[in-house]
Formats: C-alpha cells, sequence, structure tokens
C-alpha cells in the first residue's frame, strides 16, 4: 500500500516531535519543518529509523517568504500532502494583559494565528482540488476561555478554533477533512519557552498533578488521521486526569509521587 505524506510544522520539539515519531510508525512518510537545523537533523533520523521517508524543511511558519517557497519547492511525491499537521505554536509570559510585553504578542499571534493560516493556505487548495486531504490544527484548552496571564495566548488559541471551524465549514463540499486537537497540561518545553527559559518556574506548571505527554496528544492525531474516510473527527479536548478545564487543576504531590 502507498504510504501517505504528513506535513508537520514545528516538528523538532513537544507535540510536533512526538507526531513525528507517531506517524512514521503509523505508515506515514514525512515533511518536518522546524527551525532549528541539528534538532531536525535528529528527529528525521529517529523517524527513518522508524521507517518513514522524510523530507526535512528548515523554516520558521513566521516567515510568509520562507514557507511558499519551501512548499513550492515540493515536487513528485512529496506535492501530494494527505494531512497536514498545524502544531507550530507558544506561548511566552503570564503578565497582565496590560503589562505585556508587545513582542512577546507579535511573536505568538504570527506562529500561532499568521504561521497556522500561512500553511493552510500554502497546502489546503491542493487538498481541495484533490477532493482528498486532513488538516489537524494543535489548539489548547485555552481557546475555550481565557486564565489568568493567559489573555494573548488564549486569544491565539481562540483564533485557532475559529479558523479550524470556518475552514470546515468551507471544504464542507468535498471530502477534506478538518480536525482540532486541543490539549491541556502537556509536559514539554513548551512551559520553559513561556518563561524564556527559567526551568523553575516551568516545572511549578506542573507541580502536583501528572501532565500529559506529547506521545498522548500524538496517539490522538494518529486516531483521527486514520479514521475512515468517512468519519470527521471535528474536535478533541485531551486533559490530565485531575485538570477538568484551563483554570481547575487539583494538585496533590503524594499522588504524584504514587503514579511517577
Amino acid at each position: 500500500m502507498e504510504r501517505k505524506i504528513a506535513l508537520i510544522t514545528g516538528a523538532t520539539s513537544g507535540i510536533g516531535e512526538a507526531c513525528a515519531r507517531k506517524l512514521a510508525g503509523g505508515g506515514y512518510d514525512l515533511i518536518l519543518t522546524g527551525r532549528n537545523a541539528d534538532k531536525l537533523k535528529a528527529v528525521e533520523a529517529e523517524a527513518r529509523r522508524l521507517g518513514a521517508d522524510v523530507l526535512p524543511l528548515l523554516f520558521d511558519v513566521r516567515d510568509r517568504k520562507a514557507a511558499t517557497a519551501a512548499v513550492e519547492s515540493l515536487t513528485g511525491k512529496w506535492a501530494v500532502v494527505d494531512v497536514l499537521v498545524n502544531n507550530a505554536g507558544l506561548a511566552l509570559g503570564l503578565e497582565k494583559e496590560y503589562e505585556g510585553d508587545m513582542d512577546d504578542w507579535e511573536t505568538m499571534i504570527d506562529t500561532n494565528i499568521k504561521g497556522l493560516l500561512t500553511m493552510t493556505r500554502l497546502i489546503v487548495p491542493s487538498m481541495v482540488k484533490r477532493n482528498r486531504g486532513h488538516v489537524i490544527n494543535i489548539g489548547s484548552v485555552a481557546g475555550d476561555a481565557a486564565y489568568a496571564g493567559g489573555n494573548v495566548y488564549c486569544a491565539t488559541k481562540a483564533a485557532v478554533k475559529a479558523l479550524t471551524d470556518g475552514l470546515r465549514i468551507d471544504v464542507a463540499h468535498t471530502a477534506v477533512r478538518v480536525t482540532n486537537v486541543k490539549p491541556g497540561l502537556v509536559e514539554t518545553n513548551f512551559s520553559v519557552v513561556r518563561f524564556h527559559g527559567s526551568r523553575e518556574r516551568a516545572d511549578n506548571v506542573y507541580r502536583g498533578i501528572q501532565p500529559l505527554t506529547g506521545d498522548d496528544i500524538a496517539d490522538v492525531v494518529l486516531y483521527a488521521a486514520n479514521a475512515p474516510e468517512h468519519v470527521q473527527i471535528a474536535e478533541v479536548l485531551v486533559l490530565a486526569t485531575h485538570q477538568a478545564n484551563g483554570t481547575v487543576i487539583d494538585r496533590n504531590e503524594d499522588r504524584t509521587e504514587h503514579l511517577s
């Protein structure tokens, strides 16, 4: 059977890296994008070890010209993307909105919203033309309701939900499927980035609860991608067992020590 092609943005760490491993092991060949050349090579090597053919593309989704050039360079089987995983995204800071860092805001908006839009605009027209394909956007529980200090990040993930729902409406006349996967607490380098490298502050986010892993979310992505063609997994909210929503988390040091 011919292997399908999945394009994963932000594939060099966290959920994106986990998706690369999971999809490679699940029978997909991969187009992997990222900003760090060394990390991209490492993920490529691991995906190849798992049996995938891999095409690495080094660019930042915030750079529309670079993204366009990369996609336009795709030839042969690589030009037919079956699954687009819009994963590239980040949070920066937890300041009050009136005290926030404007550069952080711009980075989040350019990555989480405009980067996703750029990749969608570049890849989906071919899917519509072929009447086949799947877009999987990595949203967040933060897109359901704002939490203290989350203001702009929550707004970007609310935008991901709206853009995902809007795209699903726009392609309803086709067989293209659109999915929004919304994780809660996932222990990756996400919080280290949010706190500009502070491991202590990042570790505190997961104190007293066993969080999700990147692999947990990648399992959901693979499940959605492999659903029968008449089945569209529109939206999945994935939370740690002791997390009820974006703000209610039951923390218990004794419980997490028992589970670890």
